[in-house]
């Protein structure tokens, strides 16, 4: 709970703030009045009391007294201050590709209504970067919800995306990137067509989860009479500062997920992920090229699995993710160490091996994914999972590479399903004045 839920919860029953005073052990305040706790007040500061016990151990009793004697709402925590640009001097690409992983997050795919065209798909691109650019701001666009009025930008970001089916129904299939022809069948796959690719794609992310509904919302509407939802995802990470100390995010299998990220501060970073001056597409330089997939885990299976078996399928310690052969995270994997049994260390067909870029030659792929969780199946299994999101310059050359290697012999491939599935093109961010995509809308 944030201290501004705090404060709130603090107010009396009629809707007034509780009059000024430090409330002590029995429950009268500083002045010697006796302090009138109803049943809201006390049941918002025991929560908070309670909270903090959770997270910060023998600090709770003071965080709880200081909730008691709050009078007004406090100022935006951080996280909720946090502004991430729309438009960023000098950045060629959008928000929302290496921007930090939020702890909400909505996919969505959408395809032009009957009759829509190029000169529809423009005027929705242009009111959505409008949009866009006025709710990572923080500030509320015309005929607002209300949603997340008292909200900051939380980080927010708005990315937007063009699948291939796009091209055919604006009549650009002739610039059209050979990049979006279609990903190959793998042996994991199980997609639902209703789920999978789409005309137009967004990706929402922000560290409060009604800032993000709120974007998806005003989205949707901005929508109408243009583009009809064809699927939405939802997903959730850790929220910052929910760890002790900065970390690698983990997945719903416990593992830490992510090591091998390419760094921005890798002199190929932007080789690798970003789309280069060489392309024949123009509007395309600065972009990159967004892979989704809704991957089920078996997590009953998986669970039964003991820790020891676990590591062994991924190649690394379920604890602080160091790969098998010793150190932490970030040591280097040791792929040609044995065992005093003579075999590797790390199997031959554990994950972190068969997917590590020195064993692709070089293939690599930014992953941003979000968790999700979607209730129970029939079976009672859990349908939960990862909205698995990769970036990357070309989708020949990393994704379609990689699971075709992970395709053949991946020893999690067992605990997975791929359900769902998206390939699109992602612009780069607009200049100013312009809109996402108006190079080849306008070109």
């Amino acid at each position: 709970m944030s201290k501004q839920q705090d404060a709130t919860d603090t107010m009396q029953d009629d809707g007034t703030r509780p009059r000024s005073g430090s409330t002590v052990a029995d429950g009268t305040t500083a002045d010697g009045t006796t302090a009138e706790l109803s049943r809201r007040r006390l049941l918002g500061t025991v929560g908070a009391a309670g909270a903090a016990g959770l997270v910060v151990g023998g600090a709770g009793g003071a965080l709880g007294a200081s909730a008691a004697q709050a009078d007004a709402p406090e100022a935006l925590s951080t996280i909720g201050a946090t502004e991430v640009p729309f438009r960023t001097t000098g950045a060629k690409h959008q928000a929302g590709i290496t921007t930090p992983l939020q702890a909400s997050g909505h996919l969505v795919a959408f395809d032009l209504a009957a009759g829509a065209g190029r000169k529809e798909a423009a005027a929705l691109l242009r009111r959505w970067s409008r949009t866009a650019e006025e709710l990572m701001a923080g500030r509320t666009p015309q005929a607002d919800t209300g949603v997340a009025l008292d909200a900051g930008p939380s980080s927010l970001t708005v990315t937007f995306g063009l699948g291939r089916s796009f091209f055919d129904r604006t009549g650009l299939t002739g610039r059209r990137p050979v990049q979006l022809d279609p990903l190959p069948a793998f042996s994991a796959d199980a997609l639902d067509p209703r789920r999978s690719e789409g005309d137009l794609w967004v990706q929402i992310g922000a560290d409060d989860a009604l800032v993000a509904f709120h974007a998806l919302r005003a989205l949707q509407k901005e929508a109408a009479g243009a583009a009809r939802l064809r699927w939405q995802m939802n997903g959730f990470n850790r929220t910052p500062g929910a760890t002790a100390h900065p970390m690698t995010a983990r997945n719903l299998m416990g593992q830490v997920d992510g090591t091998n990220n390419p760094k921005p501060s890798e002199p190929d970073f932007d080789r690798r992920i970003f789309v280069g001056a060489d392309t024949a597409q123009e509007w395309m330089r600065g972009g990159s090229y967004a892979v989704v997939r809704r991957i089920r885990m078996l997590l009953d299976d998986w669970e039964k699995r003991s820790r020891t078996e676990q590591e062994r399928v991924i190649g690394r310690r379920k604890d602080n993710g160091a790969p098998l052969t010793g150190g932490t995270e970030t040591t280097p994997m040791k792929l040609d160490a044995t065992g005093p049994d003579g075999l590797p260390v790390i199997p031959a067909n554990a994950h972190a091996r068969i997917a590590a870029p020195e064993a692709n030659q070089g293939a690599a792929l930014l992953r941003r994914p979000f968790s999700y969780h979607d209730g129970f199946r029939d079976d009672g299994a859990p349908d939960a999972g990862l909205l698995f999101v990769c970036w990357q310059a070309d989708p020949l050359r990393a994704f379609t590479q990689l699971q075709r290697k992970l395709d053949r012999g991946d020893a999690l491939s067992p605990f997975l399903r791929h359900e769902a599935s998206g390939l699109y093109a992602v612009p780069p961010a607009p200049s100013d004045g312009d809109y996402v995509a108006q190079p080849l809308l306008e070109g």
